[in-house]
């Protein structure tokens, strides 16, 4: 499979550094240096080196981008039995595909992100009892020769009641371009907003900006106390004009956010949009360059909500990533009512900013692995504990699940991964990590035989891979179905035994795509 990292190479190097450690030591010793050097690295008796060590306390307070990183800072070569990705809690990707499936269309590989179908379902990972992440690691073997599918599960605490968080600072940057005035995208936005103004308390706060041709606050930072007819006036006086100049949105929309900062508050910008820029700035890093003071300054971050038919899924899930924060996707009033009057009120806090994970896989277990999607998200392994460099931010009540394709040596007993995930605390910014362990020995036999959740997980998984199959690059999971029949068989038999409505409609969204293909 192509984009498989293979083993050999780090046994190769394994050699090759234990020569090369060896003639450091004589160097050392005629130097008349006594004592393990600065910068040693800890390996067990049979050479395995676990991942770099946490930096001291005082280098961990950086906030420059990762691509401001020293190209000449001597890191050494990647080892081939590490993984390490960005948390990514958007589910756009898949929403918009099950958009396009229903309107009788596949969508373009380009646009299907398989962590992000993995990442819409319910998981039953056990939840910390604080800030932070709990760590599940498990797998099962597919049939398919030494192949596994290997889950890590990352989970945050439950969701607080919306009356125990902190107030909320939200700036709505809403589309109201000619492209909006379709059926399903400004009026949906507006239904929502209306009820989700309602279900805020009186000590948060919005403010709203629009933007077609120009940019313009039609409310400032306006307290929901006493305020909430005039904010539902400002509301429903919103219609749609003409190009769409998003730049020029984001750009005021985070003036605005500035300007109404609110010191002890969550602040955020919201994005509303097609994202089908046509005017002024049509460029991610562009127009996030133009805002990156007020980002990294004060620490506000992006939720974008995609609307429309035809949508711009690779600007906002762009604009969400580098603007620390994450992407949802809207069809429908039911999927409207849950993003803006469940989620986004519930969640508004964070528990974890520049989260990122880190998966060693012990080589004397793993011959070779693949990570399903997250192929925006990657980070360079020593960058782990670099924490200048960008990670994800995640949210109470949220869920991040990584799957890996892995080939095991054959026989192998043991050790097989260590999950490890490090995040800032939003507040305080130091460091914290938590991992998790998974044996050989506790693979489960087949698929069938793992926790429903997982088999869930796997179908998620395979109907992304599918769906990116046209595309050269990609290639069929280990243990997949032979088609999308087969694949939505599975899918119903798993909606049936879950009596999860979301499972049903991937079930349903399986079988538009098999009468697609046809």
């Amino acid at each position: 499979m192509q984009g498989v990292r293979t083993m050999e190479g780090y046994r190769a190097r394994k050699l090759l550094l234990a020569l090369t450690a060896a003639g450091g030591l004589l160097l050392t010793a005629c130097g008349g240096g006594a004592g393990s050097g600065e910068g040693s690295r800890a390996t067990d008796h049979d050479g395995y080196a676990p991942g770099p060590p946490a930096p001291a306390h005082g280098d961990e307070h950086g906030t420059a981008e990762q691509d401001d990183r020293r190209e000449d800072s001597g890191r050494r070569e990647n080892p081939d039995h590490l993984s390490t990705f960005a948390l990514d809690v958007d589910t756009a990707s898949y929403d918009y595909t099950r958009r396009t499936l229903a309107d009788g269309r596949l969508p373009a590989p380009s646009t299907v992100r398989p962590e992000e179908f993995v990442n819409s379902f319910r998981q039953d990972y056990e939840r910390p009892g604080g800030d932070g992440f709990s760590v599940t690691v498990d797998g099962a073997r597919t049939g398919d020769e030494d192949w596994s599918l290997v889950r890590v599960g990352l989970a945050t605490r439950s969701a607080e009641r919306t009356g125990e968080r902190l107030p909320a600072a939200l700036t709505f940057v809403i589309d109201v371009s000619g492209s909006m005035s379709e059926p399903g995208r400004l009026d949906l936005a507006q239904e929502s907003l209306s009820v989700m103004t309602d279900r805020l308390r009186d000590d948060d706060s919005v403010a709203i900006v629009t933007f077609s041709d120009e940019a313009e606050t039609v409310l400032p930072m306006t307290r929901l106390d006493g305020n909430r007819d005039e904010i539902q006036d400002v509301i429903s006086d919103l219609a749609t004009q003409d190009s769409t100049n998003l730049g020029a949105g984001v750009e005021t929309g985070y003036e605005t956010a500035v300007e109404g900062l609110r010191e002890g508050a969550t602040n955020r910008v919201v994005l509303v949009s097609d994202a089908l820029a046509n005017t002024g700035d049509t460029d991610a890093d562009t127009i996030l360059e133009r805002i990156a003071g007020e980002r990294r300054e004060h620490g506000i971050t992006l939720f974008g909500v995609g609307v429309g038919s035809d949508y711009g899924d690779a600007l906002m899930e762009r604009l969400a990533d580098r603007g620390d924060g994450h992407t949802v996707y809207v069809s429908g009033p039911d999927e409207a009512h849950e993003v803006f009057c469940e989620e986004l009120p519930r969640n508004i806090d964070l528990t974890a900013r520049d989260a990122k994970a880190q998966v060693s896989f012990d080589p004397r277990t793993v011959a070779e692995f693949r990570l399903v999607g997250y192929d925006n998200r990657r980070v360079a392994d020593d960058d782990f504990r670099d924490d200048r460099v960008d990670g994800g931010e995640v949210g109470p009540g949220h869920t991040v699940t990584a799957l890996y394709a892995v080939r095991t040596e054959p026989g192998a007993e043991g050790l097989l991964a260590t999950a490890t995930v490090r995040w800032l605390d939003p507040g305080t910014r130091d460091p914290h990590e938590e991992s998790g362990d998974l044996e050989t020995d506790a693979l489960h036999g087949s698929l069938r035989a793992a926790p429903t959740r997982f088999q869930v997980t796997a179908v998620a998984a395979y109907f992304a891979d599918a769906l990116r199959s046209a595309d050269d690059r990609y290639h069929r999971l280990p243990g997949a179905p032979a088609g999308f029949t087969e694949l939505a068989a599975r899918a119903r038999a798993l909606a049936r035994t879950t009596e999860d409505g979301a499972v049903r409609a991937l079930a349903t969204a399986i079988e538009q795509a098999d009468r697609r293909r046809d």
